[in-house]
């Protein structure tokens, strides 16, 4: 199995069953090394798809009390199961990712810290379980995500942006059950 990415780097590859593993494996190790308990840690984004094509890379959702409030031994024990905090500024989420080794050049794994429960937990299940149980949306989900490369646009924020719409419309079928 190979994952990983470079900054700014989007590759699709088709999905490999050992993305399943990886994410056991790298949950093991995070309720070994925090207080965490395994209700607090899904598999989500493409990875957790299958037969999805993805990028490489394992992305957990996390869910804690209150992001505002971790105590540091928290991302300490992040850090010994080899995840460092980035400078990503987004309300309510702290984003911490893995690296293939020290020169911190390509992500494995990120980690996405969000209120437990809350709604930006919701929206990230909802989307993943929605994916899951709808072939069509999935296939429909797979092949914008191809179309981005004929677009001639370039790094994860113009990949993000350009599979925006699809997402608010899937999270659109679930917004009445948040109120």
């Amino acid at each position: 199995m190979n994952i990983g990415l470079k900054k700014d780097e989007i590759v699709l590859v088709p999905y490999e069953q050992a993305w399943q593993a990886e994410f056991a494996k790298t949950k093991n190790e995070l309720l070994r090394v925090t207080n965490l308990q395994s209700n607090q840690i899904e598999h989500i984004g493409s990875t957790s798809i299958e037969g999805m094509r993805a990028k490489p890379i394992i992305d957990l959702l996390v869910g804690v009390e209150d992001v505002g409030c971790l105590e540091k031994s928290f991302f300490k024990g992040l850090l010994q199961a080899g995840f460092h905090r980035l400078r990503v500024e987004r309300p309510n989420e702290i984003v911490c990712a893995k690296f293939t080794d020290n020169t911190f050049q390509i992500k494995t794994h990120y980690i996405h810290l969000v209120q437990y429960k809350g709604q930006k937990w919701q929206e990230l299940l909802f989307f993943r379980d929605y994916l899951r149980r709808n072939d069509a949306a999935k296939k429909q989900y797979e092949q914008l995500k191809l179309s981005f490369f004929e677009t001639g646009l370039q790094g994860i924020g113009a990949y993000t942006n350009y599979k925006e719409e699809f997402v608010k419309a899937v999270l659109a079928k679930k917004k009445d059950d948040w109120k």
